[in-house]
């Protein structure tokens, strides 16, 4: 195992609306809000969905794909190097500005869907 499965990234024009909507939709609770991004919790406690606020945000548009969906997956790990060189070796790629040491890293899977690994640090 390489890490678990954090939280889901949304991005969204305004992620105090959009949270709004998914905290019914879901029956879960904000866990933390700073405007930009808003996180919401299940009832133990966990993050399952943040939403990250995206300037000129252009709406996805099913089964179009100049429009593709806006989303990407946070995955918990322990030590970012070990991490980095088992995904490296799964295909994926780092992507450029994103070689932090502690925190979070983005990397792209093999077909180019960004995803990151984060520590409880970049949490």
């Amino acid at each position: 195992m390489i890490g678990h499965l954090y939280t889901v990234v949304i991005d969204c024009p305004d992620p105090d609306e959009l949270a709004g909507f998914y905290e019914k939709l879901l029956s879960l609770t904000r866990q933390d809000d700073t405007g930009d991004f808003v996180v919401l919790q299940n009832a133990a406690g966990t993050p399952v969905v943040l939403f990250q606020r995206v300037e000129d945000y252009r709406a996805p548009r099913w089964t179009d794909p100049g429009r593709p969906q806006q989303m990407h997956l946070d995955v918990m790990v322990t030590n970012l190097d070990r991490a980095e060189a088992q995904v490296l070796a799964l295909g994926a790629k780092l992507l450029d500005g994103s070689d932090k040491p502690i925190g979070y890293r983005v990397y792209e899977d093999p077909v180019g869907h960004p995803f990151c690994l984060i520590t409880p640090e970049g949490a």
